[in-house]
Protein backbone atom coordinates (compact mmCIF):
# COMPACT_ATOMS: atom_id res chain seq x y z
CA UNK A 1 0.00 0.00 0.00
CA UNK A 2 1.31 3.44 -0.84
CA UNK A 3 1.26 6.60 1.24
CA UNK A 4 -1.82 8.09 -0.41
CA UNK A 5 -3.84 4.87 -0.08
CA UNK A 6 -3.05 4.60 3.62
CA UNK A 7 -4.16 8.19 4.30
CA UNK A 8 -7.28 7.79 2.18
CA UNK A 9 -8.26 4.58 3.99
CA UNK A 10 -7.73 6.19 7.39
CA UNK A 11 -9.87 9.13 6.33
CA UNK A 12 -12.75 6.73 5.73
CA UNK A 13 -13.10 6.61 9.53
CA UNK A 14 -13.62 10.36 9.70
CA UNK A 15 -15.95 10.19 6.70
CA UNK A 16 -18.09 7.49 8.35
CA UNK A 17 -18.31 9.38 11.64
CA UNK A 18 -19.25 12.61 9.86
CA UNK A 19 -21.89 11.05 7.62
CA UNK A 20 -23.41 9.16 10.56
CA UNK A 21 -23.53 12.35 12.62
CA UNK A 22 -25.21 14.16 9.72
CA UNK A 23 -28.13 11.77 9.95
CA UNK A 24 -28.81 13.15 13.41
CA UNK A 25 -29.88 16.43 11.82
CA UNK A 26 -32.98 14.72 10.45
CA UNK A 27 -33.92 13.41 13.88
CA UNK A 28 -33.15 16.80 15.40
CA UNK A 29 -35.49 18.49 12.92
CA UNK A 30 -38.26 15.95 13.52
CA UNK A 31 -38.13 16.30 17.31
CA UNK A 32 -38.05 20.10 17.05
CA UNK A 33 -41.22 20.02 14.94
CA UNK A 34 -42.89 17.71 17.47
CA UNK A 35 -41.93 20.02 20.36
CA UNK A 36 -43.28 23.08 18.55
CA UNK A 37 -46.55 21.32 17.67
CA UNK A 38 -46.90 20.05 21.25
CA UNK A 39 -46.24 23.43 22.79
CA UNK A 40 -48.05 25.80 20.45
CA UNK A 41 -50.55 23.53 18.74
CA UNK A 42 -51.83 21.55 21.69
CA UNK A 43 -50.26 23.22 24.74
CA UNK A 44 -49.34 19.71 25.83
CA UNK A 45 -46.73 18.91 28.45
CA UNK A 46 -46.51 15.24 27.47
CA UNK A 47 -46.46 13.22 24.29
CA UNK A 48 -48.09 9.81 24.65
CA UNK A 49 -46.21 7.21 22.55
CA UNK A 50 -46.91 3.48 22.88
CA UNK A 51 -48.24 3.86 26.41
CA UNK A 52 -45.34 6.06 27.58
CA UNK A 53 -45.70 9.72 28.46
CA UNK A 54 -42.69 11.64 27.12
CA UNK A 55 -42.36 15.10 28.63
CA UNK A 56 -41.73 18.17 26.52
CA UNK A 57 -38.71 18.89 28.73
CA UNK A 58 -37.07 15.59 27.83
CA UNK A 59 -37.85 16.21 24.16
CA UNK A 60 -36.29 19.67 24.35
CA UNK A 61 -33.22 18.26 26.07
CA UNK A 62 -32.95 15.59 23.38
CA UNK A 63 -32.73 18.39 20.81
CA UNK A 64 -29.80 19.84 22.76
CA UNK A 65 -28.16 16.40 22.99
CA UNK A 66 -28.58 15.79 19.26
CA UNK A 67 -27.22 19.21 18.36
CA UNK A 68 -24.18 18.71 20.58
CA UNK A 69 -23.59 15.24 19.17
CA UNK A 70 -23.89 16.48 15.59
CA UNK A 71 -21.58 19.42 16.20
CA UNK A 72 -18.91 17.52 18.10
CA UNK A 73 -18.78 14.33 16.06
CA UNK A 74 -18.83 16.18 12.72
CA UNK A 75 -15.86 18.38 13.65
CA UNK A 76 -13.29 16.02 12.10
CA UNK A 77 -15.43 15.62 8.98
CA UNK A 78 -15.63 19.41 8.67
CA UNK A 79 -11.85 19.67 8.95
CA UNK A 80 -11.37 16.91 6.39
CA UNK A 81 -13.53 18.75 3.85
CA UNK A 82 -11.89 22.10 4.61
CA UNK A 83 -15.22 23.60 5.68
CA UNK A 84 -14.10 24.84 9.08
CA UNK A 85 -13.97 28.52 9.96
CA UNK A 86 -10.83 30.06 8.58
CA UNK A 87 -9.62 33.64 8.41
CA UNK A 88 -8.22 33.50 4.92
CA UNK A 89 -7.45 37.12 4.05
CA UNK A 90 -4.05 36.04 2.73
CA UNK A 91 -4.41 32.26 2.60
CA UNK A 92 -6.51 32.11 -0.58
CA UNK A 93 -3.80 33.98 -2.48
CA UNK A 94 -1.01 31.64 -1.42
CA UNK A 95 0.49 29.00 -3.68
CA UNK A 96 -0.34 25.34 -3.02
CA UNK A 97 3.04 24.84 -1.31
CA UNK A 98 2.61 27.85 0.96
CA UNK A 99 -0.90 26.70 1.88
CA UNK A 100 0.52 23.31 2.80
CA UNK A 101 3.11 24.93 5.09
CA UNK A 102 0.45 27.16 6.70
CA UNK A 103 -1.81 24.15 7.28
CA UNK A 104 1.00 22.10 8.80
CA UNK A 105 2.12 24.83 11.16
CA UNK A 106 -1.48 25.83 11.97
CA UNK A 107 -2.26 22.24 12.87
CA UNK A 108 0.88 21.80 14.94
CA UNK A 109 0.78 25.16 16.72
CA UNK A 110 -2.97 25.71 17.10
CA UNK A 111 -5.15 22.66 16.44
CA UNK A 112 -3.11 20.03 18.28
CA UNK A 113 -2.38 22.08 21.42
CA UNK A 114 -6.01 23.22 21.75
CA UNK A 115 -7.35 19.71 21.20
CA UNK A 116 -4.76 18.27 23.58
CA UNK A 117 -5.77 20.82 26.21
CA UNK A 118 -9.48 20.06 25.73
CA UNK A 119 -8.80 16.33 25.93
CA UNK A 120 -6.61 16.59 29.03
CA UNK A 121 -8.83 19.00 30.96
CA UNK A 122 -12.07 17.21 30.13
CA UNK A 123 -11.04 13.76 31.34
CA UNK A 124 -11.58 14.44 35.07
CA UNK A 125 -14.78 16.33 34.30
CA UNK A 126 -16.16 13.41 32.28
CA UNK A 127 -14.89 10.83 34.76
CA UNK A 128 -16.75 12.55 37.58
CA UNK A 129 -19.94 12.69 35.48
CA UNK A 130 -19.64 8.95 34.78
CA UNK A 131 -18.98 8.07 38.41
CA UNK A 132 -22.11 9.82 39.63
CA UNK A 133 -24.11 8.98 36.47
CA UNK A 134 -24.93 12.67 36.15
CA UNK A 135 -28.43 13.46 34.98
CA UNK A 136 -30.51 16.50 34.13
CA UNK A 137 -31.37 18.97 36.88
CA UNK A 138 -34.93 19.03 35.55
CA UNK A 139 -37.23 16.49 37.18
CA UNK A 140 -38.48 15.24 33.81
CA UNK A 141 -35.19 15.74 31.98
CA UNK A 142 -32.91 13.13 30.46
CA UNK A 143 -30.69 11.10 32.79
CA UNK A 144 -27.77 10.98 30.33
CA UNK A 145 -25.71 14.10 31.00
CA UNK A 146 -22.76 11.80 31.67
CA UNK A 147 -22.99 10.50 28.08
CA UNK A 148 -23.34 14.01 26.70
CA UNK A 149 -20.19 15.12 28.49
CA UNK A 150 -18.33 12.17 26.96
CA UNK A 151 -18.60 13.97 23.63
CA UNK A 152 -16.04 16.56 24.77
CA UNK A 153 -12.97 14.26 24.81
CA UNK A 154 -14.44 12.35 21.86
CA UNK A 155 -14.51 15.56 19.80
CA UNK A 156 -10.91 16.34 20.75
CA UNK A 157 -9.84 12.82 19.77
CA UNK A 158 -11.64 12.97 16.41
CA UNK A 159 -10.04 16.36 15.66
CA UNK A 160 -6.58 15.14 16.66
CA UNK A 161 -7.01 12.07 14.44
CA UNK A 162 -8.08 14.13 11.43
CA UNK A 163 -5.46 16.79 12.22
CA UNK A 164 -2.71 14.17 12.05
CA UNK A 165 -4.11 13.02 8.70
CA UNK A 166 -4.18 16.62 7.43
CA UNK A 167 -0.56 17.06 8.46
CA UNK A 168 0.25 13.79 6.69
CA UNK A 169 -1.51 14.91 3.50
CA UNK A 170 0.25 18.26 3.50
CA UNK A 171 3.66 16.70 4.18
CA UNK A 172 2.94 14.13 1.49
CA UNK A 173 2.08 16.91 -0.95
CA UNK A 174 5.31 18.78 -0.13
CA UNK A 175 7.51 15.73 -0.67
CA UNK A 176 5.58 14.46 -3.68
CA UNK A 177 3.76 11.48 -2.16
CA UNK A 178 0.29 13.02 -2.18
CA UNK A 179 -0.65 14.07 -5.73
CA UNK A 180 -1.51 17.67 -6.52
CA UNK A 181 -4.84 16.76 -8.10
CA UNK A 182 -5.96 15.22 -4.80
CA UNK A 183 -4.54 18.17 -2.90
CA UNK A 184 -6.64 20.57 -4.97
CA UNK A 185 -9.80 18.55 -4.33
CA UNK A 186 -9.12 18.58 -0.62
CA UNK A 187 -8.74 22.35 -0.62
CA UNK A 188 -5.00 22.58 -0.04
Amino acid sequence: MNYKTILDKLELITEAIGRSAALLSLLLMLITVVVVIMRYGFEAAYLPIFGFKISSISLQESVIYLHATLFMLASGYTLKHNEHVRVDVFYRQFSQRTKAYVDIFGSLLLLMPVCGFILYTSLDYVDFAWRIKEKSQEAEGLPYVWLLKTLIPTMATVLIFQGVLEIGKNLGFLIGLYPLSDAKQEGL
